[in-house]
């Protein structure tokens, strides 16, 4: 069974910056991808950015340009540098990890950009 908690998230103004990291406790699978997911209130789950052992990553349109994902080691998976936030970008975020047919998640991080 593989854990994930996350952290960086907070009270951010419009235009600034967050970097959120994940921690992993529990089995030492090797997860493929890794990535961060968001929920914002009333809206579905949505992938934010992910990236594969390969190197190769996926965005959400919205975030290119201003988000970077980044693989770490077997303790810290994976994290997110956000830049130049933006109000629309308030949400938990969580992290997750893919291992064959099971999906891991972390409970989650609050991000809020004041306007």
């Amino acid at each position: 069974q593989v854990r994930l908690v996350e952290s960086g998230g907070g009270l951010v103004q419009s235009g600034g910056s967050l970097r959120l990291s994940c921690e992993r406790f529990g089995s030492n699978l090797g997860l493929n991808p890794v990535g961060w997911y968001r929920q914002a209130p009333g809206k579905e789950r949505e992938l934010v950015a992910e990236i594969r052992t390969d190197g190769g990553t996926k965005y959400l349109d919205s975030v290119k340009g201003r988000f970077t994902v980044a693989r770490g080691n077997s303790k810290n998976p994976v994290s997110l540098q956000m830049n130049n936030l933006k109000p629309e970008d308030t949400a938990v975020y969580y992290c997750n990890g893919q291992w064959s047919v099971h999906s891991f998640w972390g409970q989650g991080t609050q991000v809020t950009v004041s306007g």
